[in-house]
């Protein structure tokens, strides 16, 4: 009789649980309490366009307790049985009857001890739904750094936009290449700065000095009640006739990463059409590096062309990726042609993938830092796609005091090696900095769109040890603010610019520029054509990076604006085209379209 104490209490437990447990099972099914909305249900109920699934948490019912001590998988592999999943907690014994001695309730208070003190895990606490999470990335695929989105602004409590300046493309580049392939580009990796300096607005160039200002603006299409005021730079063109000698040193990524036909073949014909593109007295030198670094051609002129093509072809994609060793190898090399007053920069073809030695981003940026001190600068151009890393590519760029680009096709090689190249080698002006100050007078609020990881403290303005952009021969500079505006006959804003001289001393000039209230058009149609489709630009940007600002603007208004605004030239309609793509990718997928 004693001993069957135990197993009674034991068979009141089991199926005091399976009831919990059938209880719980129809409290489900029947309904309940409505769930929060997460970050993807958020997205589906807006107009973006969906490209990565949202990571949510199911919390489990409060009620339910964990699985018992000694289970060897997560409660979520576990077999759906109540017994398995849940335990209620054991019910108090029964008063024992009249006839049992103490010594007798103390061995069963013992026995039912043992069956009741199961050792039992601490229930997880629910984390809270994210807005927006992107799936987790395996190593070797591609990677891209979200730098948010810049706030809203009063100008009466901060006046002050300041910012640094330079011309990178990558980012529309590499947004054209995920389209064309049918897919959206993910949100992290659109910088609209990019977006906007990707194209040529024919802005008029300074008469005198090495920048020109130009203002506009009008009343937004997208939001009621604001405008968008564009602020131009445009720099100074330098004939070729006057343009420096240049020493260049090739360092090509040859890894196995890169042995793909828009990899090294692509960038083989890349370096073939810059070769081309130099003259007499410049040079050129190529390394490469891999699991090893590798010199494959010494400091050559460029008269010696054959040479240098040789070396070229020579270049074959094999083994792992020493990066750092390989940027120490090409800067070894630029030193043997360093000339003061002349152009010595270190051009790095890559996917940006390190993978061997000391390849941590503080390590090479150190070392790309203590050269720039020297007079050697370096650019960067990426390559392919599937394990692209866009960050590390971006910040050597901007360390080196060089210019950032993707090339995904012969026509973008083309565009960056022959077009534009007078603008990556003659630098005309270093450590560029723009601060607009806003007159709370005329302007409720503002907000830059893009430039955020190329803000600069308000206080480091006028400081001259701060690096900022690097601004090349021909380059122009376009940004975009969406403001509201107490008054519209007044000027809104004042420009002021601080730069270096590209070869002479580290004090800045600075220079100042007021907006004249006649560049505020009366309504967005009677705005310049190079305004309006600036403005589709900056807008498409904003709405594939899934910006909660632009977050009622319609890419079908953008579509229509831009086949207005474009002009003949061949990237302007391709935008358009990009535009109406992106349009019926958005349109047709609601479910998650995963960026590849």
């Amino acid at each position: 009789m004693l001993r069957s104490r135990p197993v009674v209490a034991l068979v009141t437990l089991v199926t005091l649980a399976q009831t919990l447990a059938g209880c719980s099972a129809g409290s489900a099914s029947s309904g309940g309490a409505a769930e929060p909305k997460t970050g993807a249900a958020m997205r589906e109920d807006s107009s973006y366009p969906q490209q990565y699934t949202t990571a949510t948490d199911s919390a489990a019912p409060a009620e339910a307790a964990p699985v018992a001590a000694g289970a060897t998988t997560p409660m979520a592999q576990q077999p759906a049985s109540p017994a398995a999943t849940m335990m209620a907690p054991p019910p108090p014994a029964p008063p024992p009857p009249p006839n049992v001695s103490p010594a007798q309730m103390v061995k069963k208070s013992e026995a039912e001890s043992k069956v009741a003190a199961v050792p039992q895990k601490p229930s997880p606490t629910p984390q809270p739904a994210p807005i927006a999470v992107a799936p987790p990335e395996p190593k070797g695929t591609e990677d891209y750094k979200d730098y948010g989105v810049n706030p809203v602004v009063d100008p009466q409590k901060d006046r002050l936009s300041t910012f640094a300046i330079d011309v990178d493309t990558a980012s529309y580049s590499i947004a054209r290449r995920k389209l064309m392939e049918g897919t959206l580009p993910p949100f992290a990796s659109i910088r609209a700065e990019e977006f906007l300096n990707y194209f040529d607005y024919n802005y008029e160039a300074p008469k005198s000095g090495p920048f020109a200002v130009h203002f506009a603006a009008a009343p937004s299409p997208f939001t009621k009640g604001h405008h968008l005021v564009r602020v131009a730079v445009q720099g100074k063109r330098v004939p070729d006739s006057a343009r420096k000698p240049v020493h260049l040193v090739y360092l090509v990524d040859t890894s196995g990463s890169m042995h793909s036909p828009d990899k090294i073949p692509l960038a083989k014909q890349s370096l073939k059409l810059l070769t081309s593109s130099l003259r007499k007295g410049d040079t050129v030198a190529l390394c490469t590096y891999a699991g090893s670094v590798r010199e494959v051609l010494a400091p050559t002129g460029v008269e010696e062309k054959d040479k240098i093509f040789r070396a070229i072809d020579d270049l074959s994609a094999s083994g792992s990726t020493a990066m750092a060793s390989g940027i120490e190898l090409a800067y070894k090399l630029a030193e043997r042609t360093l000339v003061k007053g002349h152009v010595n920069r270190v051009i790095v073809l890559s996917d940006g993938d390190a993978n061997v030695g000391p390849t941590s981003h503080d390590q090479i940026l150190d070392m790309i830092g203590r050269y720039k001190d020297k007079g050697i600068t370096l650019s960067t151009v990426g390559f392919g796609t599937g394990n692209y890393k866009d960050t590390m590519m971006e910040r050597l760029a901007d360390k080196g005091d060089g210019n950032y680009a993707y090339i995904d096709s012969e026509v973008q090689a083309k565009r960056v090696f022959q077009d534009q190249l007078s603008g990556m080698l003659e630098v005309i002006a270093r450590d560029v900095k723009i601060q607009v100050e806003f007159d709370p007078k005329v302007v409720k609020e503002y907000r830059l769109i893009g430039y955020e990881n190329r803000d600069i403290a308000d206080k480091d303005f006028r400081n001259d040890k701060v690096d900022a952009g690097e601004i090349g021969n021909g380059h122009a500079v376009t940004a975009i603010y969406d403001v509201v505006l107490k008054d519209t006959k007044a000027s809104p804003i004042v420009l002021r610019l601080r730069h270096k001289q590209p070869l002479a001393g580290d004090t800045a000039a600075e220079s100042q520029f007021k907006m004249d209230p006649a560049s505020i058009a009366a309504s967005f149609d009677a705005a310049g054509r190079d305004f309006r489709f600036a403005a589709t630009v900056a807008a498409f940007a904003e709405v594939l990076r899934q910006s909660p600002h632009a977050r009622d603007w319609s890419m079908k208004d953008i579509a229509r604006l831009a086949d207005q605004a474009a002009s003949t030239q061949s990237d302007q309609q391709e935008f358009v085209s990009l535009v109406h793509r992106a349009e019926k990718l958005a349109t047709g997928n609601r479910g998650p379209a995963v960026a590849r």
